[in-house]
């Protein structure tokens, strides 16, 4: 099983990849469990079974000690530069191009550039800062022209968003630390099956609108089914965000390569404007046409 989000595409909530604990044997309290983990570094761990030891170092061999591991300050770093190239493209996009057909072109153009940088970053082997910073540019530029135009009809609204957004996560965050959510492999199969069909659907609508077939947004309008849909969404980004904290914990407790940390920072990113984009409707939805 895969994910939709780019992240989760190449390593991690895989049925056949023992990382994230799906499938792999659950650390223990004495530390990560050793043999079914990738990243496993303990004596007599066979180095068949993580694909970042060593070239030419014999099988059965104890690892040597790594200090190149992902930490939680790795994680924070990365994401901050991600999402503060996010909001610097942003605002530069905010400040510098007005609520014109041309900077809703451009924002769209943007939003295809992110998607396809987004997805070239899904099938690497390795993640790219680079290609990610990238993405989190293209990504601002089209959040700054679409937060404007929301804001020029629905005033207040990207600041309300914002708040929600970071409400969300927070809560999220607490529930997780908490354990009231276990990310298993039952969830993330039913979470996933519910998310991709919600994407199928969301495209349907989308070639519905653009052939004429389905009018005022079919099951996005700014009505109560478009609010309906948004609030769905937004919970289905709430799932991805206990998939991105899954990620990062079990990163940490299995000594990833600190590169990952990018795939990490990428990872809640895509999840963090998901759920921006969705609260922005909600709230435009809920102030009406004033």
């Amino acid at each position: 099983m895969r994910s939709s989000n780019p992240v989760f595409s190449r390593r991690g909530f895989s049925r056949d990849n023992g990382y994230a604990g799906f499938n792999a044997q659950q650390p223990q309290a004495g530390g990560p469990a050793v043999g079914t983990n990738p990243y496993a570094q303990g004596a007599g761990t066979p180095y068949a079974t993580n694909p970042y030891a060593p070239a030419g170092t014999q099988q059965g061999a104890p690892a040597p000690v790594r200090t190149d591991v992902m930490t939680m300050d790795d994680v924070v770093t990365r994401t901050g530069m991600t999402l503060g190239t996010v909001v610097l493209g942003a605002v530069l996009a905010w400040a510098l191009l007005p609520v014109t057909p041309t900077s809703y072109g451009i924002a769209i153009g943007s939003a295809l550039v992110a998607f396809v940088l987004a997805i070239v970053q899904s099938f690497k082997r390795t993640p790219s800062p680079a290609l990610i910073l990238t993405y989190a540019a293209f990504e601002g530029i089209f959040l700054g022209v679409i937060s404007e135009m929301f804001n020029s009809r629905w005033s207040g609204a990207p600041f309300q968003a914002v708040v929600g957004t970071m409400a969300v996560t927070g809560a999220m965050l607490f529930v997780y630390k908490q354990r009231w959510i276990r990310v298993t492999a039952r969830y993330a199969r039913i979470g996933m099956t519910i998310a991709l069909a919600f994407i199928g659907v969301m495209a349907v609508n989308l070639l519905l609108v653009l052939f004429g077939v389905a009018e005022d947004g079919g099951l996005r309008s700014f009505g109560t089914l478009g609010a309906i849909v948004s609030i769905l969404a937004i919970l289905i980004g709430c799932f991805f965000l206990t998939l991105n904290f899954k990620e990062i914990e079990d990163g940490i407790a299995y000594g990833a390569p600190r590169q990952e940390s990018w795939l990490a920072a990428f990872g809640l990113t895509v999840t963090l404007v998901w759920i921006y984009l969705e609260m922005l409707r909600l709230v435009a939805i809920f102030s009406g046409d004033d």
